[in-house]
C-alpha cells in the first residue's frame, strides 16, 4: 500500500509541476500578445489579461503543492535551528498538522467559493464562469492536503527520484 501511494503521489507531483510549467509558458505568450494588440496594432485584446492571472493562479497553487512535497517552500529556521534538537521534530510534525488544517480550509472554502460563483460570468470573457477561476484554490487545497498526509505518514519524500532528477541527491539530514 506504501509503494502504491508513493508512486501515486510521484505522478501527481509531476502533474503539479507540468501544470505549472505549462502555465507559466502559456502566460509568457499571452502577455506579450496583449502588449502587442493594443500597442501596435492599437485595439487591445480583452483576453489576455483575466487568462494571465487565471493562468499565475493556477501556477500559484500547483507550484506550492508540489514545492510542499519537494521541500523546497521558503521557510525561515532562525527560531527552530535555536531550538533544542529534541524539539524540532515536534515543532516539524505540528507544523505540519496546521499546514494540513490550511490545505483543507483551502479545498473546502475553495469548492464552496467555486459553487456560489459558477454562475456568475467574467466581464471579458462571458462564455467563463467566474467559479473556473477559483479551482486552483480547492485543487491546490487538495493536493496540499494529500502531500501533508503523506509526509505524516510515510515522511519526507523530498530524496525521491521524481523529486531529485535535476540535481544530485544529498545526504544531508532531513530538514525540519
Amino acid at each position: 500500500m506504501k509503494q502504491l501511494t508513493l508512486r501515486f503521489n510521484d505522478r501527481l507531483y509531476l502533474a503539479c509541476i507540468w501544470i505549472a510549467g505549462i502555465s507559466i509558458i502559456v502566460m509568457s505568450f499571452i502577455i506579450p500578445w496583449g502588449i502587442f494588440t493594443r500597442y501596435v496594432l492599437g485595439t487591445g485584446s480583452q483576453w489576455p489579461e483575466p487568462i494571465a492571472i487565471l493562468l499565475m493562479v493556477v501556477f500559484t497553487f500547483m507550484g506550492a503543492a508540489a514545492g510542499y512535497r519537494a521541500n523546497a517552500h521558503i521557510s525561515v529556521a532562525m527560531v527552530t535551528d535555536r531550538l533544542p534538537a529534541a524539539v524540532r521534530p515536534i515543532l516539524a510534525r505540528a507544523m505540519d498538522v496546521l499546514m494540513l488544517l490550511i490545505a483543507i480550509f483551502m479545498a473546502w472554502y475553495g469548492a464552496k467559493l467555486c459553487m456560489e460563483t459558477w454562475n456568475q460570468s467574467i466581464g471579458q470573457l462571458p462564455w467563463m464562469p467566474v467559479g473556473v477561476t477559483y479551482l486552483p484554490v480547492p485543487i491546490g487545497g487538495a493536493i496540499t492536503g494529500l502531500f501533508v498526509l503523506e509526509r505524516l505518514v510515510f515522511g519526507y519524500q523530498h530524496h525521491r527520484d521524481v523529486v531529485t532528477y535535476d540535481h544530485e541527491k544529498t545526504t544531508e539530514p532531513e530538514a525540519t
